[in-house]
């Protein structure tokens, strides 16, 4: 039974990105080609061996940095998986494109992945997998401890809206316009297991779940629970899933760098705690997103409502509190977030202007054609 263990916590801090991206052709609309770069005749190249795998379409591909021991080294990574992702492509005359969901992509004219896994959740899913053309930024921060990283995934949640309204970077989707910032949230969300998880009190309440749902065949392996974070049962790690995937690697480092410093503070915030699960069962905190009370019992359908506002709004969003009361702006949280963490990353990304605000303004003032060369990882710094 493909499930995970509470030992494979052992580390605290480390990263890991992994990114999905679209493979494109000489016009930049995507082509079945991923097959060639993760089966061909030709090894990627480093550090590509071994961590390039396509999704469920062929178009799409994900790639994965080794294990990041040194935060300061993280565009580092990044930018050296993407230049061998593109060098890959190239030396097949394809590109690589980086989007929440690809503006040219019509899935009824893609090819579905051959791989067992995919054509085992095809037959299972139907209709919803079958659309299911969303690329999305995961990042992975080492936990060295079940408990503690459960307890983290359950106050992460509230921080999920906000950011994902500041990658919002999938405004159309089949050729239209959807009239959202991120429709990849709402597309992947009609997949089961998706979207905002519940609260779990402990790793064993999480781990009895995760093997409930392959014993009674709702899943095949732990992979399938696509929450939008998780306790990574295998690699140990509070897993992160809610941003769009991007084309601009210094956009996904503000987000890794956030991720991290939210992830250890919150670590951190456990070991301070008499006893850490003390107030999780309903709302407890007060404030707004700045404040340090606990958002672990805050109830879902307002996680939910705040993830809607997100998906619907970008960074025009606002939010219901973690006090389950207040209303916070995401300027507010953008600065109280950086303030407490000292970070800058969040600043960086409400500053410039949002992807579904430029994929709408190229393809109004140029064309879809201007948009799928914007979209090129290659014409932006790696």
């Amino acid at each position: 039974m493909d499930t995970g263990s509470a030992s494979a916590f052992e580390r605290m801090g480390t990263l890991g990105v992994e990114e999905e991206f679209y493979v494109v052709d000489g016009d930049g609309r995507p082509t079945s080609g991923s097959d060639q770069l993760v089966y061909g005749d030709r090894e990627p190249p480093e550090p590509l061996s071994g961590r390039i795998d396509h999704e469920l379409f062929k178009s799409v591909v994900e790639t994965q940095t080794p294990l990041i021991e040194n935060p300061g080294s993280v565009r580092e990574h990044v930018s050296a998986a993407r230049e061998a992702l593109v060098d890959h492509a190239e030396s097949y005359d394809l590109q690589i494109a980086g989007a929440g969901l690809h503006p040219a992509a019509a899935w009824r004219e893609l090819d579905h992945a051959e791989k067992p896994r995919y054509r085992s959740q095809l037959d299972r899913i139907q209709y919803p997998q079958h659309r299911n053309t969303t690329a999305g930024l995961h990042v992975h921060v080492g936990v060295d401890d079940a408990d503690k990283a459960t307890w983290i995934a359950n106050r992460v949640r509230w921080f999920l809206p906000p950011l994902l309204a500041l990658s919002a970077n999938s405004p159309f989707w089949n050729g239209f316009d959807t009239g959202l910032a991120s429709a990849r949230a709402k597309v992947f969300e009609n997949l089961p297991n998706t979207g905002m998880p519940g609260h779990f009190s402990d790793f064993a309440a999480y781990d009895a779940f995760e093997r409930r749902m392959v014993e009674h065949g709702s899943i095949e392996d732990r992979g399938e629970l696509w929450f939008d974070v998780r306790p990574h049962t295998g690699h140990g790690t509070v897993e992160v899933r809610t941003p769009d995937g991007q084309s601009d690697p210094d956009v996904v480092c503000a987000f890794v760098e956030y991720v991290h410093a939210l992830v250890v503070d919150l670590a951190e915030r456990y070991e301070d705690e008499a006893d850490p699960t003390a107030g999780d069962a309903g709302v407890s905190g007060s404030g707004g997103a700045g404040s340090h009370g606990h958002a672990g019992g805050l109830r879902r359908e307002l996680l939910d409502e705040n993830k809607w506002r997100a998906m619907r709004h970008g960074r025009d969003a606002d939010f219901v509190g973690r006090d389950g009361a207040s209303v916070v702006d995401l300027p507010t949280v953008v600065d109280r977030e950086c303030d407490r963490l000292g970070v800058e990353g969040l600043r960086f990304l409400f500053e410039r202007e949002s992807g579904a605000s430029r994929q709408r303004r190229i393809r109004e003032e140029r064309g879809i054609d201007a948009l799928c060369r914007d979209l090129l990882i290659d014409e932006h710094d790696v």
